[in-house]
């Protein structure tokens, strides 16, 4: 089933959440309009495989991989070519793990091409706010754009978001300064959290509102609320909205031997009467009610 949308609906980190809570395997195609020419648009993917980024390209002739490669002088394109053709590995094998079995390839690089293939591209898109996204199920992953490596779509949002510096495109996503959070899972996170992350999310209790977290931590609020984001978007807290506390006037407990004793105040011998007039209306007005 593909899903259709708009960044400035559904924020990508949001979108990868949810990929990654579905165990979605599929391409996402990423489409933005150039800041020049607005005819002109650029095209990213993203391949998840049960949740898990595997790869990410500007194209698909599954020829981005065997560049980056070039480019780094480790392997040239023609070599990769060669071994592609002659070894069996390649037919179902992603070609990163197959250089390495050739030793063309080693573990340490592999990690490098992922993060320089994968990471920083898709941290960059965190900063759009009007891109067209469109994810689609595939059966076959592109084996000539992977390294083999995998990541979490929720650990690869967490990467990102600490790496933004740019945070204008999620402004509306933050939650609000008056808010507190609330943990939806009373066990630690079994995500790999920096300190202030930590500081955080202890308290998560509902009880305290963001901005007095800020004040306790000595952290500005708003480095407070992309925290608080980032928490969220990863499905760890979510925002508890506080009520605020109608302010009661204190009552001053009397003890009732200060009370004074006032006496009971005798009725009137003649109780005053009633305006006929007065009763004449109220009758019509009833009568008008009930009819």
């Amino acid at each position: 089933m593909s899903i259709n949308g708009n960044f400035a609906d559904f924020s990508l980190p949001e979108l990868l959440q949810f990929l990654d809570q579905g165990k979605k395997t599929g391409v996402l195609h990423i489409e933005l309009s150039s800041d020049k020419n607005q005819n002109a648009k650029q095209i990213y993917y993203i391949w998840l495989h049960q949740g898990r980024v595997v790869a990410a390209s500007d194209r698909l002739d599954q020829q981005g991989l065997t560049l980056m490669i070039a480019q780094r002088g480790w392997v040239s394109e023609r070599v990769i070519s060669r071994v592609t053709h002659i070894s069996s590995c390649f037919i179902n094998s992603p070609l990163g793990l197959c250089l390495k079995s050739q030793g063309l390839i080693q573990p340490e690089q592999l990690k490098l091409l992922f993060n320089s293939q994968v990471l920083r591209p898709v941290c960059a898109l965190f900063q759009i706010k009007d891109g067209q996204f469109r994810f689609e199920p595939i059966s076959s992953l592109p084996l000539g754009e992977m390294t083999g490596l995998s990541m979490s779509a929720t650990e690869v949002i967490l990467i990102g978001l600490r790496a933004l510096r740019d945070w204008r495109a999620l402004a509306e996503k933050l939650p609000d300064p008056t808010s507190g959070l609330s943990g939806l899972s009373v066990k630690q996170p079994r995500l790999q959290l920096n300190a202030q992350e930590w500081q955080v999310w202890e308290f998560a209790n509902g009880e305290v509102p963001l901005e007095k977290i800020a004040n306790q931590l000595n952290l500005t609020v708003e480095i407070v609320l992309q925290i608080a984001f980032r928490l969220i978007v990863v499905g760890l807290a979510e925002e508890h909205f506080m009520v605020a506390a109608t302010s009661i006037p204190m009552i001053e407990e009397v003890s009732t031997q200060e009370i004074p004793v006032v006496e009971s105040v005798p009725e009137p011998a003649h109780k005053p009467a009633v305006s006929q007039s007065f009763l004449k209306n109220l009758v019509g007005f009833l009568r008008s009610k009930t009819g």
